[in-house]
């Protein structure tokens, strides 16, 4: 639990909220009111009240969001209407945690740990929270249209970075204090944060690899504004982009510097129709990494060789992950279709002693063992299919740089899904910016549909 200081900034954050949406258009404000809350409000303090979803770092932005939007902006948010089949994947998406409650209404004991059954008000509480972390792609796909909205997006992105980047390199050199100091307690494992002889920077995200993902993001965004010749404020653009990658490197986490320094290259050097082409290629290795595992036909071994060759401490941790990928697995399989459910019904336990003996890191074999394959269909697809959308969308752009734009957020939803992978960094800034690209895609299909009737 955190002080005083972390409820009132949770309290408070819906009234500052009303303030950005009153006073700045509806783009930047929900920028500011959901990155925001991620990057600043503390992590695992909330306001548990009956019948409603906890309210704390992931869902006050939200919620906040919302309350903006209809309040303030007099704006409804669009679920369903013109979505096409992607609804088909929402509606899975909200209704799946039903079925898997239904489906779940036995009780399991291992040795002395014994855990419920689910209810039907269990169902409904995730599904609700389903509803509360994709709400942002909704916001995204609604309000951001246009190349301005999208470039506006950028920008906020890449000054976000840098103003972060201060607290980060700060606990860089003085050791992840930052949550501890303003609201009493250190949200995860300290010793995680130890690497290569020093610290990775936590700030107020919770973990470091959430902040060397964040990084990582930022700095695809830097490339793609400095490819466009496009200024923060009077920096120069390709300063602000190695000052990124610099920082990304300080932040110690070897996957999120290799998904930096390949979005780098990647976004300044390509073209977009490739970079389209290699966004489709990460989101299919997403999409079919769970179905290949299953099968044991992905090349961990390889992976392993690889990682050995970089570094003997990160493989071990890399084998721990692929070891528990496989129990994890294994035990998902009992219930393939919809999942274990919440609670801890998708862990393993020892059956003498109740000990939990697995860790989920990574955000696809948690969705997995919780929804069973209906719910990973439900999410991935829902981000998957954004990219292929871009896709379609990139023929029909004529100017360069909105070619050069759209290409690199394909990419960037790409990375995201990537990262879903080893970690679970999928949280509802990252669906906003999943949602801007759908929005954005669908008003350039949508504007040359129009252009071409008026033209018959």
């Amino acid at each position: 639990m955190g002080n005083g200081f972390a409820y009132a900034i949770i309290v408070g954050w819906p009234l500052l909220a009303i303030y950005w949406y009153s006073t700045k258009n509806i783009q930047a404000a929900t920028i500011f009111t959901i990155l925001g809350g991620f990057m600043l409000l503390p992590v695992k303090t909330e306001i548990d009240l009956p019948m409603v979803p906890a309210m704390g770092k992931h869902t006050i932005p939200v919620i906040a969001a919302l309350i903006g939007c209809f309040f303030v902006k007099k704006q409804t948010i669009s679920y369903i209407n013109e979505l096409g089949n992607i609804k088909y994947l929402v509606v899975l998406l909200i209704i799946s945690p039903f079925i898997t409650a239904a489906l779940n209404g036995d009780s399991l004991i291992m040795g002395a740990h014994y855990i419920k059954g689910l209810t039907y008000y269990d169902g409904l509480s995730a599904g609700i929270n389903k509803f509360l972390l994709i709400t942002p792609f909704f916001i995204g796909r609604q309000f951001f249209k246009t190349y301005q909205h999208q470039l506006l997006m950028f920008k906020l992105l890449v000054v976000a970075g840098l103003l972060y980047s201060i607290p980060m390199l700060f606990e860089v050199r003085m050791s992840p204090q930052l949550h501890s100091w303003f609201y009493n307690y250190f949200p995860h494992s300290f010793g995680q944060q130890k690497r290569f002889g020093g610290f990775r920077p936590v700030v107020f995200m919770g973990h470091g690899l959430l902040v060397s993902f964040f990084a990582a993001i930022v700095v695809l965004s830097a490339t793609a504004l400095w490819k466009n010749k496009v200024k923060i404020r009077n920096f120069s653009p390709p300063m602000v982009s190695y000052y990124l990658l610099a920082v990304l490197v300080l932040c110690k986490s070897i996957a999120s510097l290799a998904y930096g320094a390949f979005a780098f290259m990647l976004v300044k050097n390509i073209k977009p129709a490739l970079q389209h082409k290699i966004a489709v290629a990460m989101v299919c290795l997403a999409l079919f990494y769970p179905f290949m595992s299953i099968l044991k036909i992905f090349p961990h071994q390889a992976i392993m060789t690889v990682a050995n060759s970089i570094s003997a401490e990160r493989a071990e941790s890399l084998q721990f992950r692929f070891d528990n990928e496989d129990i994890l697995l294994e035990h998902g399989r009992e219930r393939f279709f919809f999942g274990w459910g919440g609670w801890g019904r998708n862990r393993v336990y020892d059956d003498e002693t109740g000990r939990d003996i697995s860790v989920t890191d990574g955000r696809w074999i948690i969705t997995f063992g919780v929804s069973g394959l209906a719910g990973f269909i439900a999410e991935f697809g829902l981000l998957a299919i954004v990219v292929f959308r871009a896709k379609k969308a990139a023929k029909y752009l004529k100017v360069e740089s909105e070619k050069n734009l759209l290409a690199a957020h394909a990419v960037m939803v790409g990375l995201i899904m990537i990262d879903q992978l080893p970690n679970a960094s999928l949280a509802p800034w990252l669906w906003l910016l999943v949602g801007v690209l759908l929005g954005r895609s669908e008003m350039i299909i949508s504007k040359t549909k129009e252009q071409y009737v008026l033209s018959q």
